[in-house]
């Protein structure tokens, strides 16, 4: 967002599903027998999160950036022109947030860091709305068009913004445990 360097951007983001899926996994390893159904459908939406953005980067790595495609083709395959690939791209993080949403109902909050890190992630969870419908109405789509273009850029600005302390609460959780 900051460097105009989509392959750099692209391939960082084909790791956050790593990152994300072992973040996942070590919430619902450590869960309550209790809150064990929460953390396994949150671990199981985590891995459907990991397919859609492996898909949609390495197609940006790959079949978008190295070969001439038809004007039809870039629409639809082309994520900074929000076709096919930026709706599936919006899945996956729609998935990411139903993921949040479980495995913040199975975490057993004992100190104020795991409530706001619990909250955080039950929140996080209702993104999963505009991500499932949002594609469906074409604002995005508008969006891209437009001049400015900026409305995307915006949007995953206050994405980050929201999505980083729940990166340093957790990190801040699995330290606690050793």
């Amino acid at each position: 967002m900051i460097v105009d360097y989509p392959f750099g951007s692209y391939l960082v983001c084909m790791f956050l599903p790593i990152g994300y899926i072992i973040m996942t996994a070590g919430f619902q390893n450590e869960c309550c027998d209790e809150r064990r159904v929460s953390a396994n459908i949150g671990l199981v939406f985590s891995a459907i999160y990991a397919v859609f953005i492996f898909l949609v980067y390495f197609a940006q790595m790959t079949s978008v950036r190295q070969e001439t495609l038809t004007e039809q083709a870039i629409r639809l395959l082309d994520y900074q022109r929000g076709g096919l690939l930026f709706n599936y791209d919006l899945l996956g993080y729609g998935m990411m947030a139903l993921s949040t949403f479980f495995v913040g109902l199975s975490i057993k909050a004992n100190s104020n860091a795991d409530k706001w890190l619990k909250n955080l992630l039950m929140i996080h969870g209702f993104f999963f709305i505009g991500c499932f419908f949002m594609p469906m109405t074409g604002v995005f789509t508008s969006m891209a068009d437009s001049e400015s273009g900026k409305g995307g850029t915006i949007a995953l600005l206050i994405w980050c913004i929201y999505f980083l302390p729940i990166g340093v609460l957790a990190y801040k959780h699995f330290t606690n445990k050793t």
